[in-house]
């Protein structure tokens, strides 16, 4: 097939109605590429014959080498249905889990998404994550199963087989969206009961909930959400073998055929009919008639004798030969004789049943165009949950309308979403590419070649005269200033080498080169830019360039200098792109750091940020090898972060550049980028720094012998165990008692999940106690899903620390959350006498500041600098509430007098307490300042954080440490050899289930993250690749030793000895991380020292 023009794509460009934007979803190694591949192969960009094996789409070396996909990459195809032509914006994204920031990059670009399962392996981790994807971002999707050739050739199932697997699979898909559907069902009615209850109509709560009242009021039937062959959104095939159908393919053949009417046939073929020879009509009932069902007896059946004929040996050249001209297809009679079978079928399946047009066919028939794009998803992409909407600027809500129409008209605005910055190479850019050489342009190299050789030759002629007469000269200069630089020692500059292209979507108006064009940060505020005249500032001639951008402004001002198409490995340069498209657009490497909004409209607000499956864990610091290569370091890891969506790039304060990664494959690719593509130096890369956690436990009724604990048993009386827990710290006048307590760890995991939600509860309560106070951050205010999921947490959290015997009246009393305002430790109100409101309560406060006491920000910034370095290694805290006892004044007499006469006036209390508080109108400026004259926030800050250390010290200390969950599929023979290494690293295997009808086993299991290096090609290399390992994080678990740990009964002592030699596997890590941050050590640098003895010598 010839290639398609250009100039088609860009006639197509502008025609919505016929542009789809897909994206390729699956788990690792379920067929992604391969299919991608052939439908590349469609349009003649490739051979059919090379589908599946070049891997088009994987243009790097590393994603060859490996062979799995490493970014996403975007290619242009045309697809020809029914004489109309329509344009396939095509991203095929990677399957693996630590490049899961790539997938949520192409996600956001696409309409929807053909969602690959692997017909064998069934359902796996990563599918369930693409396909909440795919719902969270409202794509529609196509389901895929591939690999049916395997169910033939390595299973060998009959036919009739294949279509129960199949059956399963389709339920078991159905399932997860079964779960999506109703969450989201739950979420609607609890909006709308909370807005009926706002209303004051929601009084009676029935017992029975009416599911349907859930949906949509015009979509009352759930079915389309669910995948059918009968709805036409599955396709069954193998792209490796280049072939698949979709039930109506076959519904055409057979109506021809038979004389059936096809709309009967499309809705028959699957399912519980069979056909009846004598009557010739389709019946239902085939189970209970003991017949075939239709997809068995008309679809399978015949590709099953198919791959007999072609797989068997001898091979029947003649019957073949029938078959292909009964099918209408012209095979050539040398694919027919080839020796590899695999060849054979190919060469036939490949015609009969071609894999793009089935696959594409449904694509347009099945998935929305950009025209059709809905309002919650409009909704979703202009404000996340932390914003409602309706709080947005009245310009900036006129703007839905024109994400709607998705119109290329000139007067739409231009809205365009960078998802991301890819790097790519100079010369594959166009005018850069090296164009063939002429016969004239070969005899200049060869003249210019001679030209060089005989100065060299000069050179040297020269040189040896000058030895031999003994005479000072000069050193020879060459003609040409290139050569002077090839003796040098110095490297090219690699960086060079690459220029950023923005990876994006316009969803309104006209892009055009040169147009101009507002690059808005996360940041950005639209209504206080245009409280601000920002636009008439601009129009009186004010630049926004990055000189001159501030830290309350985040927007910048960029021309459009090029304009792409993705054509796979190759761009091609356009003049304009119009809106529903997938573009590239250069020169805005300096504007954006990773995603971006362009917009020429300064009301348009920044796009939400995107959610990633998997978030960076893995640490290494990095240094160059030689001490003058730190700027070029600096320089591409500057690059490197902003070429990959998920790195992060830290400098700690002790001065090491540290890349964090989201596991060992991911971190892998990373440094390579750096050694090979943005540095061009060598560096030398640390052990892999593997975060950890600081807790506590509630003290232990047992030794280590398994012993009860009684006071009589206690060889040793003192431990750390005997320390007073309620700490009290003293700075000036104030006295402050706290305890610290440890969280159960469904409290931590419930913190945890509801991460982002406690962000932005933190954002809305600074704006509440006086934080920055503009009009627009007045009208900011949380979006209903969000109070509605506020609630729920805090009647879960409440709940559970209910619970918790004596925490009654403290589940009300939460103070604040830590590290970061958002973390997994309480901070809670102990105080009787301080009735401060709960941060709960201040949400509901309205715009009314709430009465606090003075210093009372900084009992909270100590907790929060306490909680982010616990005391055995500055590690974060995890699972500890501390609580405040009392807070306590001494008066000075001035005030005791002032509460004496106060106390006499009203003759009540409540204004006493006032005084005490500093919230009283009868407390004046002076006696207040001398009051609080001898204490300041930083003492209180420094002495609340001590206090803490000092409170979790008195508990029994434990470390945590990351947990991957790890999916492996092995086969039965090399079960043993699995489990040998899961146990060798310290993990535990949770459960181990056999798929039906196959030799292969699912085991789950969980390991540890500082344990997991190496562990996957540990894995491949001891099962001969007959295991396959997924490791995604899951959780933080507690590390069951006592780093402190030491022999205190009468039994430890006897069984252990007194000086306990044997390695103590948590105290091992803790002194790794002490030392690693240059943190004292317990440690004994000589053990077991002898006397030097000085020998005499003989005399």
């Amino acid at each position: 097939m010839k290639a398609v023009p250009a100039d088609l794509l860009t006639k197509l460009q502008k025609r919505g109605q016929h542009i789809r934007n897909i994206c390729i979803l699956a788990h690792v190694d379920h067929g992604k590429t391969t299919l991608a591949d052939n439908l590349v192969a469609s349009n003649g960009i490739i051979s059919h014959k090379m589908a599946g094996k070049l891997r088009y789409m994987d243009d790097s070396e590393e994603e060859q080498l490996r062979g799995i996909t490493m970014k996403s990459s975007a290619i242009s195809l045309c697809f020809a249905d029914d004489n109309e032509h329509y344009l396939i914006n095509l991203i095929d994204s990677p399957g693996h889990i630590d490049f899961a920031s790539e997938v949520s990059t192409a996600v956001r670009l696409c309409d929807a998404a053909i969602i690959v399962v692997d017909a064998v392996e069934g359902i796996s981790p990563q599918t369930h994550a693409v396909l909440r994807q795919a719902w969270i971002e409202n794509l529609q999707p196509v389901l895929f199963f591939n690999k049916m050739d395997r169910l033939i050739t390595e299973l060998q199932l009959t036919s009739k087989e294949c279509y129960l697997h199949l059956q399963q699979l389709l339920e078991q898909v159905n399932a997860i969206m079964a779960q999506l559907i109703s969450s989201d069902i739950l979420k609607k009615s609890a909006r709308r009961t909370q807005k009926d209850v706002e209303e004051g109509k929601g009084e009676a709560v029935e017992d029975i909930y009416d599911w349907d009242s859930g949906l949509h009021a015009d979509e009352n039937d759930d079915s389309h959400l669910y995948f059918s062959p009968v709805m036409g959104n599955v396709v069954f095939g193998s792209a490796i073998d280049g072939w698949g159908f979709g039930i109506k393919d076959f519904a055409k053949i057979y109506s021809q055929k038979l004389g059936l009417n096809k709309k009967v046939l499309a809705k028959t073929l699957w399912g519980d009919y069979y056909f009846s020879n004598k009557n010739k009509k389709v019946l239902i009932g085939a189970q209970n008639a003991g017949k075939k069902p239709l997809f068995v007896q008309m679809v399978l059946d015949n590709i099953w004798k198919m791959y007999e004929a072609a797989t068997q040996t001898p091979r029947d050249l003649a019957q073949l030969e029938k078959v292909t001209a009964a099918l209408s297809i012209k095979v050539s009679r040398r694919d027919l004789q080839s020796s590899d079978s695999k060849h054979v079928v190919k060469a036939i399946m490949s015609q009969w049943l071609p894999v793009s047009k089935a696959t594409l066919a449904t694509v347009v028939a099945q998935t929305p165009s950009p025209l059709e794009v809905s309002e919650h998803r409009v909704e979703a992409l202009m404000c996340d949950h932390s914003v409602n909407f309706d709080s947005l600027h009245e310009r900036t809500k006129a703007l839905k309308a024109s994400f709607t129409r998705c119109s290329s008209d000139e007067k739409e605005p231009v809205l365009v979403y960078v998802s991301k910055m890819l790097a790519v190479c100079k010369d594959t850019l166009p005018g850069e590419q090296h164009s063939v050489l002429t016969s004239d342009d070969l005899e200049q190299r060869k003249e210019l070649a001679r030209q060089r050789h005989r100065e060299r030759l000069l050179q040297k002629e020269l040189s040896s005269a000058c030895e031999t007469a003994n005479t000072d000269s000069q050193t020879f200069q060459p003609t040409n200033p290139k050569e002077a630089k090839c003796g040098s020692d110095e490297k090219p500059e690699e960086a060079d080498n690459y220029k950023f292209i923005a990876f994006a979507r316009i969803f309104s108006g006209t892009i055009r080169k040169g147009q101009k064009l507002y690059v808005l940060g996360p940041k950005h505020n639209p209504s206080e830019a245009i409280e601000q005249g920002m636009e008439q500032r601009l129009a009186e001639g004010e630049s926004l360039t990055l000189e001159t951008l501030t830290a309350d402004l985040h927007i910048t001002q960029v021309t459009v200098k090029d304009l792409y198409i993705f054509m796979g490995r190759e761009l091609v340069d356009v003049d304009e792109v119009p809106a529903g498209n997938i573009l590239g657009i250069g020169g805005l490497e300096e504007h954006i750091l990773k995603s971006a909004t362009l917009s020429n409209d300064i009301a348009c607000p920044p796009f939400s940020g995107m959610a990633s499956e998997a978030e960076p864990i893995v640490k290494v610091a990095i240094e160059p090898r030689h001490a003058g290569d730190m700027v070029k370091l600096v320089q591409g890891m500057k690059l490197l972060n902003q070429a990959d969506s998920c790195v992060q790039i830290h400098i700690q304060p002790t001065g090491e550049h540290v890349l964090v990664a989201a596991g060992e494959v991911h971190l892998q690719r990373c440094i390579d980028d750096l050694r090979k593509r943005y540095c061009g130096v060598a560096i030398n890369v640390s052990e892999p720094i593997v975060p950890f956690r600081e807790t506590i436990v509630e003290s232990p009724k047992l030794d280590m012998v398994n012993e009860a604990i009684e006071g009589e048993n206690r060889f040793v009386k003192e431990s750390r165990q005997d320390l007073e827990k309620v700490i009290s710290v003293t700075r000036g006048n104030m006295t402050i008692s706290l305890e610290a307590v440890p969280l159960p760890s469904s409290i931590s995991t419930l913190l945890d999940s509801h991460e982002s939600l406690l962000q932005a509860l933190d954002h809305h309560l600074c704006q509440s106690i006086g934080g920055r106070t503009t009009k627009y951050d007045r009208q900011i205010s949380l979006n209903e899903e969000s109070l509605l999921k506020l609630i729920s947490l805090r009647e879960q959290l409440e709940k559970l620390l209910s619970a918790i015997e004596g925490w009654d009246w403290l589940a009300s009393r939460i103070w604040s959350f830590g590290p970061r305002k958002y973390g997994p430790n309480i901070l809670m109100n102990g105080v009787r006498d301080y009735h401060r409101p709960s941060i709960w309560d201040i949400v509901n406060a309205g715009e009314e500041s709430p009465c606090l006491r003075d210093f009372d920000s900084s009992i909270v910034n100590g907790f929060q600098l306490a909680t982010l370095m616990g005391p055995m290694c500055d590690e974060p805290m995890r699972g500890v509430a501390i609580i405040i006892r009392s807070w306590d004044f001494d008066i000075q007499p001035e005030l005791t007098q002032l509460v004496k006469e106060t106390k006499e006036e009203t003759g009540s209390d409540t204004e006493t307490d006032s005084i005490l508080s500093g919230s009283s109108s009868m407390v004046s400026g002076s006696r207040r300042s001398t009051r609080m004259a001898s204490i300041h926030s930083g003492q209180i800050i420094s002495g609340v954080k001590e206090a803490i250390r000092k409170a979790f010290q008195a508990q029994p200390q434990r470390l945590m440490w990351a947990m991957y969950s790890c999916d492996i599929h092995a086969s039965a023979n090399v079960l043993g050899k699995v489990y040998g290494v899961i146990g060798k690293r310290n993990g535990k295997v949770i459960s181990e289930e056999m798929q039906e009808g196959t030799q292969i086993f699912n085991i789950k299991a969980t390991l540890p993250v500082a344990e997991s290096f190496g562990f996957c090609d540990e894995i491949r290399k001891r099962t001969s690749g007959l295991a396959s390992p997924q490791l995604i994080f899951s959780h933080w678990e507690v590390l069951d030793l006592d780093p402190y740990w030491q022999p205190c009964t009468e039994e430890e002592m006897a069984h252990y000895g007194e000086k306990y030699d044997t390695e103590n596997r948590a105290k091992v890590y803790m002194n790794q991380i002490r030392k690693r941050k240059g943190l004292k050590t317990e440690e004994n640098i000589v053990a077991h020292a002898e006397k030097q003895r000085t020998l005499g010598k003989k005399k």
